[in-house]
C-alpha cells in the first residue's frame, strides 16, 4: 500500500460526503435568510460537515484526535431542540439511521485542543460568507504527523474543476507531502491530474488573491505591497483556501493574509489544508516573516504572523516588500 493511501481514501470520501451536506443546506438559503443576515444555515453546515467528517476518521482512525472548528457545545440544550432535529435530519441523508446522540457524539470527536504527534485538523466550511452568498467556500482537512501536516484534501464545491473552462463546478485538492498535488472532480470518480504553480518570476506581473472580507486581511497593505513591486494587475478576491487551490494550479502567484492587528493568531485549521497543496504543487507557504507554519501548538498558529503563499519563484520578493514597508 502506497504511503497514506488509506488515510487519502477515507479523507477523500469525508469531504465529498460534507459536500453533499454543505450542498443540500446552501440550497435553502433565500434572498430573506441573507437580508435578516440569519446564519443558522452556515451553523447546519458548519456542524453537519463537521460531524460527517468525524464520523469517517472515528471509523477508520479511532485513536487519532480530531482539532475541529466546532463542537457541541449547546446544542443539547431545550431550547436548541430545533437545530439539533435540523441538523439529525441533514446528517441522516448521508449516515443513514444517524441519532442526535450519534451526530452529538460525531462532533464532540472534533473537540481536541492539544498537541500531538498525529491529529487531524479540520474546517467544515471556511468562508462563511461566501457560503451564504453561495460563491466560494471550502471544506479543508489535513492530517499532521511530528508537527508537520503529511496530507491534505481541500474540497471546493463552487469552484471549477479546470480554471478558465466553462463547466462542472466543484473540485477536490489533494496532496501528501513528497509526493506532489493534485485536482480531482468533487463529484464522480473523474481522473486526477497533477496540479504546478505558476512559473511568472517577474514581481511586476504577479498576480495575488487575497480575502474578500476586510477583516479578514489588510487590503490597505496589499495595495502598499502591489505599488512596491509595480504590480498592475488588480486582486482576485476570493473566500476561503480556494485561493490556496487558486495558487496551487497557477491562476494566481500568491496569496497575502496580512494581519489587521498585532494581537489576531491564525487558526490551524484555516491553512493546514491549504498549505501543503500549494507546498506539494511547487509553491512556498510562510508567515510574513519568512517562517514555517507552526502546527506544534495546539489550535492556533500562535508562533506565526500573517501568511504569505506563493509560487516560490516571488515568494522572496513578497517579503522584502512586506519587511521594507514594515508590515512583518
Amino acid at each position: 500500500m502506497a504511503r497514506y493511501e488509506l488515510e487519502m481514501r477515507v479523507a477523500i470520501r469525508a469531504v465529498r460526503e460534507a459536500a453533499l451536506l454543505t450542498r443540500s443546506v446552501a440550497g435553502g438559503i433565500t434572498p430573506e435568510v441573507l437580508e435578516k443576515k440569519d446564519r443558522s444555515p452556515v451553523t447546519l453546515a458548519d456542524f453537519g460537515g463537521q460531524a460527517i467528517v468525524c464520523r469517517a476518521l472515528g471509523e477508520a482512525f479511532p485513536a487519532d484526535p480530531i482539532v475541529g472548528e466546532e463542537d457541541a457545545g449547546d446544542l443539547s440544550r431545550p431550547e436548541q431542540a430545533g437545530m439539533l432535529a435540523r441538523l439529525v435530519a441533514e446528517v441522516g441523508r448521508i449516515a443513514r439511521g444517524a441519532t442526535a446522540d450519534d451526530v452529538l457524539a460525531w462532533l464532540d470527536r472534533g473537540g481536541a485542543s492539544a498537541y500531538s504527534d498525529r491529529f487531524w485538523t479540520l474546517d467544515p466550511i471556511d468562508g462563511t460568507k461566501g457560503f451564504l452568498r453561495r460563491e466560494q467556500y471550502a471544506i479543508s482537512l489535513a492530517l499532521v504527523e511530528g508537527g508537520e501536516t503529511v496530507l491534505g484534501v481541500l474540497g471546493c464545491p463552487n469552484l471549477g474543476v479546470e480554471p478558465g473552462r466553462p463547466g462542472a463546478r466543484g473540485a477536490l485538492f489533494t496532496a501528501v507531502r513528497g509526493e506532489g498535488a493534485r485536482r480531482l472532480p468533487l463529484d464522480g470518480e473523474g481522473p486526477a491530474a497533477p496540479i504546478r504553480v505558476s512559473l511568472e518570476a517577474d514581481p511586476r506581473r504577479l498576480r495575488f488573491c487575497e480575502s474578500v472580507e476586510k477583516e479578514h486581511s489588510s487590503h490597505g497593505d496589499a495595495a502598499r505591497i502591489a505599488e512596491r513591486l509595480g504590480i498592475a494587475a488588480e486582486p482576485v478576491r476570493l473566500d476561503s483556501q480556494a485561493k490556496y487551490a487558486v495558487v496551487a494550479r497557477g491562476e494566481a502567484e500568491a496569496y497575502l493574509r496580512l494581519p489587521k492587528s498585532a494581537d489576531y493568531v491564525e487558526k490551524i485549521w484555516d491553512h493546514a489544508g491549504g498549505a501543503i497543496v500549494v507546498e506539494e504543487a511547487g509553491g512556498t507557504v510562510t508567515d510574513v516573516m519568512g517562517r514555517p507554519l507552526d502546527f506544534t501548538r495546539g489550535r492556533n498558529l500562535s508562533e506565526n504572523r500573517g501568511v504569505v503563499a506563493s509560487n516560490g519563484a516571488l515568494h522572496g520578493a513578497l517579503l522584502s516588500a512586506i519587511r521594507d514597508l514594515g508590515i512583518a
